[in-house]
């Protein structure tokens, strides 16, 4: 009786260690995936939803699906980034030939996406002046005088774009495209 209880005991835990390391590992996968954070962002008091997701099943086909909702739920920003055009700007630069490489870097590109230097408070300070990368004069003047938040992301290695809420026209808007 001995002689089967050890054996059929070490099987069983080597088949229960074998088995909750797969799942912790697609756990982990899973959380790599997707990062969720909140801001205030179009008010000043109330928080939005800020959420980036790697969507599909390989990195040629992904998007890096980027969201803003409102506090009240509603989607106020929506921006999908090919995760091909992302690889592009990096691959000279970087070693990834392979699929895990290239996987690596995305969930990388999701943690750094929400790292506290991109949360911007206020979006423009009071004595900034505009350039030659503010696309829209009127609403950098806006933020200017109502102080509201700004977030910055980037789409390549030399492409940042900022957002911020426009109070006047109640929508999200690009107000710094840069290097």
């Amino acid at each position: 009786m001995k002689k089967f209880t050890v054996p059929a005991l070490l099987i069983i835990g080597l088949l229960y260690a074998c088995n909750s390391s797969t799942s912790e590992r697609s756990t982990d996968n899973a959380e790599d995936l997707e990062k969720t954070i909140t801001f205030a962002f179009s008010d000043t008091t109330e928080l939005d939803t800020f959420k980036v997701a790697l969507v599909g099943k390989d990195t040629k086909d992904m998007q890096l699906l980027f969201t803003i909702k409102s506090a009240v739920g509603k989607e106020i920003y929506r921006q999908e980034i090919k995760t091909s055009e992302l690889l592009k700007n990096y691959i000279a630069t970087a070693d990834m030939k392979k699929e895990s490489d290239k996987m690596k870097f995305l969930k990388e590109e999701i943690a750094y996406f929400f790292e506290e230097h991109h949360f911007l408070e206020p979006a423009v300070t009071p004595d900034e002046q505009p350039d030659k990368n503010v696309p829209d004069k009127a609403f950098y003047n806006e933020l200017k005088q109502n102080g509201l938040n700004g977030f910055d992301y980037r789409l390549g290695k030399d492409h940042n774009v900022y957002i911020a809420w426009s109070t006047k026209e109640q929508k999200v808007k690009v107000y710094y495209k840069c290097c």
